[in-house]
């Protein structure tokens, strides 16, 4: 359907999701916002998918929130029950992005042309991102006069200098693909789309070789340690590890790297529901 938000694919351990607007540069509709997170909580629910890939269709990687969905949910309360509920729609939509953070999986970003507005939510709410020579990321939302409130803020300064953060979200500048790589935005550029999605695929493919919960290990302490002292965060691993570290992971590991085959690790447990 060309009127699908998105499309999933699920090649081994590897899934897929593709924006699938192409004729609107993947602008989110509303029908995103309320969906995206239950897709991805179910597919890191079965325990069965190693790493996400992000891509997208068209031109454009998205072009940020697609405004005209939302033009039907204009209230005309007044005073604190409109505040409260504006409050409560962009706390669902911030949700949808944080869902990729919390993932017990990493979730790689393939980005081409513009990442603009919420598109850059999104891709810094990513673990690692990977763009074409003609993407180009911007803090949109001054330009229609509002504040950026989806994410941007919080993420961002973990990937980019103060200053430039204030510049980009002062004036809306576009940042090329050339600067986002040597400022550390992205990991990787490469020619075109297609090539960008392969690379994002085999980077995936990659990751899921290794042990999932030593992976699943590394991405909530490398998040537990950006957001808090160090001290908090050696203790954290202590437990951690103290917790969870497999001896048979460690022993198939070394098996794996030995006689250069893949390892036989077990799947992260299915995480299961309180009605179940």
């Amino acid at each position: 359907m060309t009127d699908a938000p998105y499309t999933i694919a699920h090649d081994g351990p590897v899934a897929t999701i593709t924006l699938n607007r192409p004729e609107k540069r993947n602008a989110l509709s509303a029908e995103f916002w309320d969906d995206f997170p239950s897709v991805i909580e179910d597919i890191d629910r079965s325990g069965d998918t190693r790493a996400i890939v992000l891509a997208s269709t068209g031109p454009h990687f998205t072009a940020g929130i697609d405004l005209a969905a939302f033009g039907n949910t204009e209230r005309q309360d007044l005073g604190a029950a409109r505040g409260l509920d504006f409050m409560q729609v962009v706390d669902r939509m911030q949700r949808t992005f944080t869902v990729l953070e919390e993932a017990r999986v990493p979730v790689i970003a393939a980005i081409q042309g513009g990442c603009i507005g919420a598109g850059v939510d999104m891709a810094t709410a990513c673990d690692i991102r990977l763009c074409t020579a003609d993407a180009f990321f911007t803090i949109y939302e001054i330009e229609i006069g509002m504040t950026a409130d989806v994410g941007t803020f919080p993420r961002i300064l973990n990937h980019l200098p103060e200053g430039v953060v204030r510049e980009m979200a002062y004036t809306g500048r576009r940042m090329g693909a050339e600067e986002a790589e040597r400022r550390g935005l992205v990991n990787r550029v490469t020619a075109d789309a297609e090539t960008c999605l392969a690379a994002a695929q085999e980077l995936a493919r990659e990751i899921a070789k290794r042990a999932p919960l030593a992976v699943h290990g590394c991405k909530r302490a490398i998040t537990y340690g950006r957001d808090h002292s160090t001290a908090d965060a050696l203790e954290w691993i202590r437990l951690w590890n103290a917790s969870m570290l497999q001896q048979s992971e460690l022993m198939e590991a070394m098996r794996a790297k030995q006689t250069r085959t893949p390892g036989q690790f077990a799947a992260l447990p299915p995480m299961r529901r309180l009605s179940d």
